[in-house]
């Protein structure tokens, strides 16, 4: 092969081996994949990371608006069904969703188990560095304290010992080297932040531990009738997941008597004053019975179920008699106020069993009864003269059609009037009878009783979410205003050197006046007050001491027969700066 050839051929090779060598370097510069245990490290570290919890706590807390906004079935499922019968189109679009079951949705768990996991990630951390932190002894001084933002110069005199001494008074954690003190406290504003989170935790956690175990319910009890705590005796019973009808405390009660006062007479006339039920309670089938007071905002606790009364209304009473002479009803009836103020309220009674029709009866209900021209009024909540004004209805009540029916409405679709209605019918008194239209019977006012509304919660989390809640409260309080700071001595050639620094953001100024304090305490003394030190004696004069003295007027320590000139104060003039180490 000849000359040329040979040099071709080899710049073909490098060529070649340069090519190689490029390729080689772009895949070694190519990035690598996270792989699977990179993106899930990826994913742990940003769920825990701060910013995600803040964004889960503002989900939370918007996930919590419809539930609101629109009714809820576990608390008011008439309402829900009215709504699906007023906008049919909207309603099946919030059901999808879970907007009439927001705090059992999917999503709604999601977020808070996703914002409790976000929590613990963020705390448990934080706390072990915390604690670590706490352990380690304060750092030491550095070379020249005066480049610090609180700094002081003092004269010789002081000790490292009393140096250490006076900072241990004011609850300084301290530690000593060769010429130098260095002291730390402020440890409380990161164990305050800490408990502030912990206790969010520990709230959180009771919240879904009450949820889980605990159950509230509603019912309506009229004097006289009792209430066993049993689910079928309830109005509306709202359980947990984790709760059957064996977790039920098994206790009962009987109404005796309800007393409801109102201002008489005045400005306030017909105010409330007090409710005032009186029960008489069994705590178990084989206990004695016991009587209790029920009062609003003073519950009756039964081995932690709780019994609040959450309000009242007027039920009379009412004996019916059908058109073959049969008493086809006798009893209360609970009544709903139509007007707050003087407790005129609307009744429904029905009576299916009356004969040969069946009989329905719109009632309303005046406590205190007053004529009002060709109308009858109620003046006063209480039932200073009670009387009652009735509607009758025969025919089809509905009760056999399958549909539900509110025990507070009577639909009249199928009900015709018996008798000439009139918008103000007269008044029945306590004792009296209606007669009806042909021949359906009639109907007894027989006297007022009054009915109270109870609702009845078991949360077994109720007491540590209320200890939570306090933690938390003095965890802010202490995260916000302990701050954080340190303060060295340092002792070298006669000259003592203070220096301070907060470690707190915005606590600078307040730390400006607390290292006045400090320093002031190092001029004085370990324990504040000027230093005593011996003024010049001779052989038969002994040493006084000064107290009360400035710095300036305080005489420095000598050897006995020496002269005691003024001591210096050792401060640097404005502007200036003593030598540096």
């Amino acid at each position: 092969m000849s000359a040329p050839d040979d040099l071709a051929s080899a710049v073909r090779d490098e060529s070649a081996a340069q090519e190689q060598a490029e390729q080689q370097a772009q895949e070694r510069t190519k990035p690598v994949g996270l792989g699977p245990v990179g993106w899930l490290r990826w994913a742990w570290r940003t769920l825990t990371s701060m910013r995600t919890a803040l964004i889960l706590l503002f989900l939370f807390a918007l996930g919590s608006v419809p539930g609101s906004i629109y009714p809820q079935r576990g608390v008011d499922p008439a309402r829900v069904a009215q709504y699906f019968k007023d906008n049919p189109t909207q309603a099946e679009w919030l059901d999808r969703f879970w907007l009439f079951d927001v705090f059992s949705s999917p999503w709604f768990a999601a977020i808070y188990l996703l914002l409790f996991v976000s929590l613990a990630g963020c705390v448990f951390p934080r706390a072990l560095a915390h604690v670590k932190e706490i352990r380690r002894r304060p750092p030491a001084a550095p070379r020249n304290l005066l480049r610090l933002p609180h700094s002081e110069t003092l004269d010789g005199g002081l000790t490292l010992e009393q140096a250490a001494a006076t900072l241990r008074r004011r609850r300084f954690r301290v530690v000593t080297g060769d010429g130098w003190v260095a002291a730390e406290k402020g440890y409380l504003r990161e164990t305050g932040n800490l408990l502030f989170h912990v206790a969010l935790l520990a709230l959180l956690f009771a919240v879904g531990a009450g949820g889980l175990y605990g159950y509230r319910g509603n019912v309506l009890v009229v004097e006289g009738d009792g209430f066993s705590n049993a689910v079928a005796a309830y109005d509306r019973f709202m359980p947990g997941s984790r709760v059957n009808a064996e977790s039920l405390e098994p206790f009962s009660f009987t109404l005796k008597d309800f007393q409801a006062t109102y201002v008489a007479a005045g400005d306030k006339q017909g105010q409330p004053l007090d409710y005032h039920a009186r029960l008489t309670v069994q705590d178990s089938p084989t206990s004695a019975p016991r009587e209790a007071d029920l009062k609003v905002n003073d519950p009756l606790d039964v081995d932690g179920t709780l019994t609040y009364l959450i309000g009242h209304g007027y039920a009379p009473t009412f004996r019916v008699t059908d058109g073959k002479g049969q008493v086809a009803y006798d009893g209360p009836v609970p009544c709903l106020a139509d007007d707050q103020a003087t407790y005129t309220s609307e009744c429904v009674i029905k009576v299916p069993d009356a004969q040969p029709t069946q009989l329905g009866f719109l009632a309303r209900f005046l406590p205190t009864t007053v004529p009002n021209g060709d109308t009858w009024v109620s003046v006063f909540p209480g039932a200073a003269n009670p009387t009652v004004q009735i509607f009758p209805f025969a025919g089809d009540l509905g009760l056999k059609s399958g549909q539900p029916q509110s025990v507070y409405q009577l639909d009249t679709t199928n009900l015709k009037p018996l008798g000439k209605m009139s918008a103000q019918p007269t008044p029945l008194n306590v004792g009296e009878t209606k007669e009806l239209a042909d021949g359906a019977g009639k109907i007894e006012f027989t006297g007022v009783k009054e009915w109270i509304s109870l609702q009845i919660t078991y949360d077994p989390g109720r007491e540590p979410a209320l200890l939570a809640a306090a933690a938390a409260v003095i965890g802010l309080v202490l995260s916000l205003t302990v701050r954080r700071r340190r303060v060295w001595v340092r002792v070298k050639d006669g000259t003592v050197t203070v220096g301070g620094l907060t470690r707190t953001e915005g606590g600078g100024a307040a730390f400006a006046e607390e290292f006045a304090q400090i320093v002031a305490a190092l001029r004085g003394g370990p324990d504040g007050s000027p230093a005593e030190r011996p003024e010049a004696t001779g052989p038969d004069k002994p040493a006084t001491t000064e107290r009360g003295a400035s710095t300036q007027d305080k005489p420095a320590t000598t050897e006995p027969g020496a002269s005691t000139p003024d001591a210096p104060t050792g401060n640097a003039a404005p502007g200036g700066r003593p030598d540096e180490e």
